[in-house]
């Protein structure tokens, strides 16, 4: 049997996008650039999909700017905000995503920046009195904090953390690569500035995401070399990928109560049976609190196979992660366990579900894993 618990990383793409995307593939590959027929007709696909893919999460058009991923987006945010506006001071937690701890990591050993780090506690939630006396006590900020957590789960009080930035007048860039196609949201209730969006994270194709970037903003164009995307980002769209884009996430909405109820039941389910059948078993992140449906960060009990037991899961045929599939092949553990303290003994194993997962490849799982525990 095979099993593929590793959606977070990415998902399988849907069918359904797959055939939209083919026609851009064969028939229509026209230079959305050029002013011949089969330019035009490109063009007017992606302008059709970028106002469908604002309409879901309440902005304009003309406030997504496609990318080739969540981490150019979050690189776009941050380099244009922290360039363009001449800010001085960075805000950001140690358990974000390396596309936004990178390049600020950089900007402030080039001097560029002075970096704070927000304080999170134990369960990895940012302590929000904290943010408040960061920006309380530095000029003018620049502030990214993750919607959802891609290795634990945390959900962050994303409004909460939007209107105090607005109380101090901080940019604000959230990295919602987990959380569009799976929440409901709309731009115009939150003071976010920015928002990062992958296509693969709900069963659209990789390659291809989008900046939210609020019309309040103005920011200089990050790649240069052409008009594309408004001026913002130069080079020929990805026109497949665009549609593939729009296509899942039209369908994630439409199926959103129907898909939420099936894995936040596959997640509860799994979790009693954790308790059940593995004495000792713990989680990481805020279990019991705000925390995404799709990713159960599991702490194993101490074990002589733990050093194997990602190989041993995948020799089973069950796909998962030990943290971030960003550092996966690396011998360096994950940065955000360390920066919750987790236990160095004890195995972490981040499960991971989508609309395909099924209580039979849990089960399975729960079978494998219990053997090798030997319980």
């Amino acid at each position: 049997m095979k099993v593929y618990l590793d959606n977070a990383a990415t998902t399988p793409m849907d069918p359904a996008v797959v055939d939209e995307m083919i026609p851009y593939m064969r028939e229509q590959f026209g230079n959305p650039s050029s002013t011949h027929a089969y330019g035009r007709k490109c063009r007017a696909a992606i302008e059709l999909a970028r106002k469908r893919i604002a309409d879901h999460i309440g902005a304009t058009p003309g406030e997504i700017i496609f990318t080739s991923g969540g981490t150019e987006a979050d690189n776009m945010a941050i380099h244009c905000s922290i360039h363009d506006f001449g800010l001085k001071h960075a805000i950001t937690s140690k358990i974000e995503h390396h596309a936004v701890l990178y390049p600020l990591e950089e900007l402030a050993e080039a001097g560029k920046i002075k970096l704070s780090y927000v304080d999170v506690d134990e369960l990895g939630r940012v302590k929000l009195d904290h943010l408040r006396e960061l920006l309380a006590n530095n000029e003018r900020s620049f502030v990214s904090l993750m919607h959802a957590n891609n290795e634990i789960g945390n959900l962050l009080p994303i409004k909460e953390v939007g209107d105090i930035c607005a109380e101090y007048d901080a940019l604000f860039h959230a990295d919602t690569v987990q959380t569009i196609g799976h929440y409901r949201m709309n731009v115009k209730e939150l003071n976010v500035h920015f928002m990062a969006c992958a296509a693969h994270k709900f069963h659209g194709p990789k390659g291809v995401g989008f900046l939210y970037l609020n019309d309040s903003v103005k920011i200089s164009p990050w790649i240069r070399g052409g008009s594309q995307e408004r001026n913002m980002r130069a080079g020929t769209e990805n026109v497949y990928g665009i549609m593939g884009l729009a296509k899942a996430l039209d369908l994630c909405y439409e199926e959103l109560d129907e898909h939420t109820s099936h894995m936040q039941g596959l997640k509860d389910y799994f979790r009693e049976c954790l308790v059940r059948d593995i004495p000792g078993v713990r989680f990481n992140g805020d279990v019991d609190g705000e925390s995404l449906y799709t990713v159960l960060n599991v702490c194993l009990p101490p074990s002589s196979k733990s050093e194997m037991l990602l190989f041993n899961l995948d020799i089973e045929g069950i796909a998962v992660s030990g943290g971030s599939a960003c550092s996966s092949g690396s011998s360096i553990g994950s940065h955000v366990l360390a920066a919750l303290n987790a236990p160095a003994d004890r195995p972490a194993v981040r499960f991971s579900f989508s609309k395909y997962t099924t209580k039979e490849e849990i089960d399975y799982t729960m079978e494998k894993l219990k053997g090798i525990y030997e319980l």
